[in-house]
């Protein structure tokens, strides 16, 4: 009797063992598509894309030549590529950095992203997302878009032209409605600096905040 029973554990445990498990994934040349209902490690290819579907568990992701876009309610940890765009869905938890060089990010609505944003050329755009870390750019567009909070600051770096693509372009940086940024907001270099009448930021440098009342900042 008892072996029967220790026989029946094990067939009930045993098919479970492979959904629990995590994968990781690298590769040097080709695309990577970590599919729904599994968890992953890490996911690494040198130049390719990266696509992670909805509801999929990853550690990090990391390219350097391609693209990351990551599906609705995905839970990972770091987001980095060096030459592509950064999209993340709705209501995904990212704990660790989402970064890019040379390309811009995009994070939708109901995200909490525990790290940082970072760009080099790209622009950042956040719609109704929770940011604890600060954001960080040298030549791209900002937008804390409606109800969006950054719980760290924000910061435009004086251009590097070693790194610069774009050194002669002036960033717009827009605080939309019901938005807030908690920390200080720096400017190392000239930018236009747009602030709903709604909005809330901590203490600026570098910039003079224009006001605007509508639901689109003012085109330049």
């Amino acid at each position: 009797m008892k072996r029967i029973s220790l026989l029946l554990l094990l067939a009930l445990v045993l098919p479970c063992a492979p959904a629990l498990a995590s994968e990781d994934i690298s590769k040097v040349n080709g695309s990577i598509h970590a599919t729904g209902g599994q968890v992953y490690g890490d996911l690494e290819t040198v130049n390719g894309g990266i696509t992670v579907d909805e509801g999929v568990v990853t550690a990090e992701i990391q390219t350097v030549n391609g693209s990351i876009k990551v599906g609705d309610r995905a839970r990972t940890t770091g987001v980095s590529t060096v030459n592509g765009n950064l999209r993340i869905g709705r209501d995904v938890v990212a704990a660790g950095n989402v970064e890019t060089v040379n390309g811009g990010i995009f994070i939708d609505r109901g995200s909490v992203i525990e790290g940082n944003l970072e760009t080099v050329n790209g622009g950042i755009g956040l719609v109704e997302t929770r940011l604890n870390g600060n954001i960080d750019t040298v030549n791209g567009d900002i937008t804390v878009g409606v109800g969006s909070q950054v719980e760290g600051g924000i910061r435009v770096k004086k251009p590097n032209f070693n790194l610069s693509l774009t050194g002669g372009r002036k960033p717009r940086v827009i605080i939309g409605p019901k938005a807030s940024v908690a920390g200080s907001l720096q400017f190392e270099r000239e930018v236009t600096l747009y602030v709903h009448r709604t909005a809330h930021i901590g203490p600026v440098s570098g910039a003079q905040p224009l006001t605007f009342d509508t639901d689109a900042a003012p085109q330049d």
